[in-house]
């Protein structure tokens, strides 16, 4: 059987090799990207206080941003609170631009657009540059993303089968890396030891990460947790539809000012037309939902975190566990090494396959 194994394991890896190459190291360049892009543009993110200064409430907040932007713009959404943090403020008109404001002075600091050097490691680890039109549109470079995937997630459970050694003191050579024994060794445990210790992470990404391929796999995910990708549609109380003027600020004011006391000061309050998300800092996916009157800003539905249904839920977990954020820092750094092997091991696995062949 392992015979057959190595077979699979070496055919499938040659011709998809440098494609999951790729792909890992994209994906080890994006764990880190939040904190990194807000290390780069720190004034856009990071709003300190003077002693004593408290944040402007939304209604004065969104009255001094109103003097700094065209009066063609019209608010769709505000995110403030959370300790040193700026508010975003977003309009209909300007697509995923955010305008960031200092919360203390009202003062904009710049537009948020994203950083082009991570939208295109992203574009290159989900599509290959061949980015779909449409949300759910198939392109070739999305196909070939998904198809390398899945011929990562045979290559690593191949590659497992195939290191099982007979033998106590066989597991132990075979969890070891020799630094001393010359460079061949050294590739070969690169490949082989490392390889196991990074195979758990490298297959919770592969297996998650296809969610986003197909559809069909996506629905049976759902069913394996209790969960349908319908139910979250139909158990949420329906949202007011927003107006074509801006909302009433002076109503968020009132709202945030009964949700405050509930909250720590790190958790930021997102409003839209009719709904604000409590939001902690330390989960960015982790939002309380509340539904309230846009006239008079009584909370007319509720929807904690813990209380939502599974599937609801399941995106944001789904994320988590394929981004490495569920456990802060520490999973993320465990996430970006075991990418970074990930990466290696086709070149690896070539080095040692020409080597065998330069034998033959």
């Amino acid at each position: 059987m392992k015979r057959l194994f190595r077979h699979l394991h070496l055919w499938l890896s040659v011709p998809f090799g440098l494609a999951i190459s790729l792909i890992c190291f994209t994906g080890a360049i994006l764990v880190f990207e939040r904190p990194v892009t807000e290390r780069l543009a720190l004034h856009l993110y990071r709003a300190e206080p003077a002693p004593g200064q408290q944040a402007l409430p939304p209604h004065e907040l969104l009255a001094a941003v109103r003097g700094q932007v065209p009066d063609t713009l019209h608010v769709a959404s505000l995110q403030c609170g959370g300790e040193g943090r700026a508010a975003f403020v977003v309009f209909r008109e300007t697509g995923r631009r955010t305008l960031s404001v200092n919360p203390y002075t009202g003062q904009a600091n710049g537009w948020v657009e994203g950083n082009a050097f991570f939208r295109t490691v992203r574009q290159l680890h989900r599509w290959f540059l061949d980015a779909p039109p449409r949300k759910g549109d198939r392109t070739l470079g999305k196909e070939v993303v998904a198809a390398s995937t899945v011929v990562m997630v045979v290559i690593l459970v191949t590659g497992v089968l195939i290191w099982l050694p007979r033998t106590r003191r066989g597991l132990k050579n075979r969890l070891a890396v020799h630094v001393r024994r010359g460079w061949p060794r050294w590739w070969h445990d690169l490949h082989v030891s490392v390889g196991f210790y990074a195979s758990l992470l490298l297959l919770l990404m592969a297996l998650t990460g296809l969610t986003w391929s197909y559809p069909g796999y996506r629905k049976a995910v759902y069913a394996l947790f209790g969960a349908t990708s319908a139910q979250s549609k139909a158990t949420v109380a329906p949202a007011s539809r927003p107006s074509a003027s801006d909302p009433d600020p002076l109503v968020w004011t009132q709202v945030l000012d009964g949700l405050q006391a509930r909250y720590p000061a790190s958790t930021a309050f997102k409003f839209e037309h009719g709904t604000v998300s409590a939001i902690p800092s330390t989960a960015m996916r982790r939002a309380d939902t509340y539904r309230f009157d846009p006239a008079t800003g009584r909370i007319t539905h509720t929807q904690l975190y813990r209380d939502k249904p599974r599937s609801q839920t399941m995106k944001g977990l789904l994320f988590a566990l394929h981004t490495g954020s569920w456990g802060g820092w520490v999973t993320q750094v465990l996430y970006f090494l075991a990418a970074l092997i990930g990466g290696t091991l086709p070149l690896t696995g070539y080095y040692l396959w020409i080597r065998r062949v330069r034998r033959m």
